[in-house]
């Protein structure tokens, strides 16, 4: 095989190599564990990342937006059965919050001016050149048009 071709091949599979990134959202993942419209797309992604084709993060902030929203809705009890339940889950759980973490997510907190926990996952998104998982088109949409991230729609 000439060098040419043989490199042409080693990028081609490199690129088929590469797993697509992706941040969830709170409300991604509450449709998903609520069976809401757009669960079925969510599911998808998790049987995408259990085939190794992607990887999918869900920073602590936006984890606890869920958690509160569950026990709010649902009692205590059943927020608890909820952290168990993303354990299983095949995600990664970013708990930390570095200095750069803080200045991508203040940008968006301070100029795009969405909440505090939009915040980190789309700065999130930002470092790891990641497409944030969402419904939120009332909050994102504006984003997405400026084309500040890229999102992957569930509804």
């Amino acid at each position: 095989m000439n060098l040419l071709k043989e490199n042409k091949v080693r990028k081609n599979w490199n690129y088929r190599m590469r797993k697509e990134i992706f941040i969830l959202d709170a409300c991604a993942l509450i449709a998903f564990f609520n069976d809401e419209l757009g669960a079925d797309k969510v599911e998808k992604l998790f049987k995408n990342v259990i085939n190794e084709e992607a990887e999918i993060f869900l920073h602590a902030v936006n984890l606890f937006e869920v958690y509160y929203d569950c026990w709010k809705i649902k009692g205590k009890g059943k927020a608890d059965e909820l952290l168990l339940k993303v354990k299983n889950l095949p995600i990664v759980v970013e708990r930390r919050f570095s200095d750069v973490l803080l200045l991508a997510a203040g940008y968006f907190k301070v100029n795009e001016k969405v909440s505090l926990a939009d915040s980190v996952a789309l700065g999130l998104a930002k470092i790891k050149k990641a497409s944030v998982i969402s419904s939120d088109h009332h909050e994102f949409d504006i984003l997405e048009n400026k084309k500040l991230i890229k999102f992957l729609w569930i509804r």
